[in-house]
């Protein structure tokens, strides 16, 4: 007699051919109508799952994980993954999946879209027609900023970050960067960039682009310090993950013109953002959507599920963050 599906929860609406997958291994749990769960209904619909395939807005934590007892893997639709402590995962034997690698491209495109947008101001021209100011052309109206040629600080150079930078070879830019270990020589010849440190970075970037996961030791990595430091006129794009800004900072930045602007797709304490950034002209606003292409988030959500299957089916997942969690 063949064993029963292991019970899964998919907290998220999620696309029909990812359901399908799970299915023909999972007994499904599915959330189609796209509902969050609050905390405690999630650990309620999680008492009796083997796993769990979550978002970035699902939080999964010591009180989560003690309220599913036969919870043995966690698949996150996300590459980053701080909505997840991985530390009480693993003390409760439960593995925990991301989906690295196939969300870059998109990711790094979303950078430049905002880069492009703040520099030649596309958001707040656009409102100035919607509201019928545009009476004609004239000389000095509305002027930006070139980013050919200017100089592209890219904090953060894992994946995402080595992306961005190659897509900079073609505006002839002059590419510095910092991480917290320095890439291998050949890949800051393929990416055609220079290590510096942080306060050598935001002293000589015209734009500065932040690529680097949220965790404590990056809380506010950018505040009023490094704001401070920044050349006088410049750009900040944040594509990575809120926090990593210390947002209040930003908004007096941008208000009293040490910065000329700054993209935005990610927020503190999203989707609530500092209402200060509604009241600027200068500030491009997009809602979480670095990865928001349909193929990227198909690519995303079926990684998930096959690093949930080959988890609960004695096998390998191709992303484990926590592989001392595996028995």
């Amino acid at each position: 007699m063949s064993s029963p599906k292991p019970k899964i929860l998919v907290t998220r609406e999620v696309f029909d051919d990812t359901l399908d997958y799970l299915r023909q291994h999972c007994t499904v749990i599915d959330n189609q109508a796209d509902t969050p769960y609050a905390p405690q209904a999630l650990g309620v619909a999680l008492a009796d799952c083997d796993g769990l395939m979550c978002a970035l807005t699902d939080k999964v934590d010591a009180a989560l994980l003690a309220a599913a007892p036969k919870l043995r893997a966690v698949a996150n639709i996300a590459v980053g993954y701080n909505n997840i402590d991985v530390p009480a995962c693993t003390a409760h034997g439960v593995m925990a999946t991301n989906t690295p690698g196939v969300l870059d491209d998109s990711t790094a495109d979303l950078a430049w879209a905002l880069m492009l947008g703040t520099a030649r101001r596309i958001t707040e021209v656009e409102r100035r027609i919607r509201a019928r100011e545009w009476t004609g052309w004239r000389l000095k109206q509305w002027l930006g900023v070139d980013v050919h040629h200017a100089t592209l600080g890219i904090v953060g150079m894992g994946r995402i970050g080595q992306a961005i930078a190659r897509r900079a070879s073609g505006f002839e830019m002059k590419v510095v960067y910092h991480n917290r270990n320095r890439i291998a020589a050949e890949l800051e010849r393929q990416c055609k960039a220079s290590y510096v440190t942080l306060d050598e970075l935001l002293a000589q970037s015209d734009f500065v682009v932040l690529q680097v996961p949220y965790s404590p030791q990056t809380h506010h990595l950018i505040g009023a310090v490094q704001l401070a430091k920044m050349k006088h006129g410049a750009i900040l794009i944040n594509s990575t993950r809120g926090g990593v800004v210390d947002d209040a900072a930003l908004v007096d930045a941008l208000k009293n013109g040490r910065l000329r602007g700054a993209g935005l797709d990610v927020y503190e304490n999203e989707p609530k953002l500092h209402p200060g950034f509604l009241q600027l002209d200068n500030v491009v606003l997009a809602p979480h959507v670095g990865s928001s292409t349909e193929a990227t988030r198909r690519a995303m959500a079926m990684l998930a599920a096959r690093n949930l299957v080959a988890a609960l089916t004695g096998q390998l997942p191709p992303n484990l963050i926590n592989p001392e969690a595996r028995k």
